[in-house]
């Protein structure tokens, strides 16, 4: 079933004692807005966490595989969509055969079909064997956190060696191993779209969006690692429009979820030292047109 309604959302996830996503340009210390200190996540971070979830939950069978993943061979699926489409006579011989064309189209709409992220948030699919490009129509923005965080810096020993030369050095040379970078507790927001004309267009249904609200909710409670430390989603609030094109525009909405620190003299280390004013759940009196769903989990 298609969308007929667009959404804009928004999220709140925190982090406490953890790197909630590192930085290799800067020795994988959590990311950072040099002129403010507020802490970042990319899109893309968060858009792996959804993508890992959808194919823990599914299975990674069709129609919620997962084109983009740790190690995927993305021209071996190419492949898959011209065979899907019975024209694997166009995997061989001049490569301008699928530079454009009817083939090029079926290969992408079976992309869209068969893959979750696809049709969810897009693709560039035209490196080797070309199935076109698609753009998404849920888009999510760089996560921000609300305070500026401190980043700190731990060193980590280990007691085992590699070899006999190691063995033999005095207790406590050679021992440290690498260092940490943890966040002592960081609240972040995060805005996000759902476009239904772009919905049309790669297939994402009303399923697929329950299985978006759901991953956003969950995700974090299936991706720890000692590297992150906590992380969990505080807060999801979706603003549905009665309409494809939209009844409000998205940044006004967005001014309505206001955060605020209780107690700005004491450096936060919980949810609890946040307080988040947000309208009723419900229809909007100021915006018509516009209801507000909270999913928070």
């Amino acid at each position: 079933m298609s969308l007929d309604n667009r959404y804009d959302f928004v999220l709140l996830f925190d982090v406490t004692n953890g790197n909630p996503n590192g930085d290799p340009d800067a020795g994988n210390l959590p990311r950072l807005d040099a002129e403010t200190g507020n802490g970042l996540v990319t899109d893309v971070s968060l858009k792996r966490k959804v993508r890992n979830y959808v194919g823990m939950l599914k299975g990674e069978q069709p129609p919620f595989e997962i084109y983009v993943k740790e190690k995927a061979i993305l021209n071996n699926q190419h492949k898959r969509a011209y065979i899907g489409i019975d024209r694997a006579d166009l995997l061989v011989g001049d490569d301008k055969k699928r530079k454009g064309g009817e083939a090029v189209d079926k290969a992408r709409a079976w992309m869209c079909q068969n893959f979750f992220d696809v049709r969810t948030f897009g693709a560039v699919m035209s490196t080797g064997i070309n199935c076109g490009q698609v753009r998404g129509p849920v888009q999510l923005t760089f996560a921000r956190s609300i305070d500026p965080i401190v980043a700190q810096e731990h060193s980590i020993t280990r007691m085992a060696v590699a070899t006999e030369a190691e063995a033999e050095k005095q207790e406590g040379d050679n021992r440290t191993m690498g260092r940490k970078h943890t966040v002592p507790y960081g609240l972040y927001l995060t805005h996000g779209f759902v476009s239904a004309f772009l919905a049309e267009q790669t297939g994402f249904s009303e399923e697929d969006l329950s299985l978006l609200w759901q991953a956003l909710g969950q995700m974090f409670d299936h991706d720890r690692s000692a590297a992150r430390g906590e992380m969990a989603t505080r807060g999801l609030y979706v603003f549905k429009h009665d309409s494809e094109l939209g009844n409000a525009p998205a940044h006004k909405l967005f001014d309505l979820i206001q955060v605020n620190r209780k107690d700005s003299g004491l450096p936060a280390r919980g949810f609890g030292d946040y307080e988040v004013c947000a309208p009723e759940v419900g229809r909007l009196t100021d915006f018509p047109g516009v209801e507000l769903q909270s999913l928070c989990p």
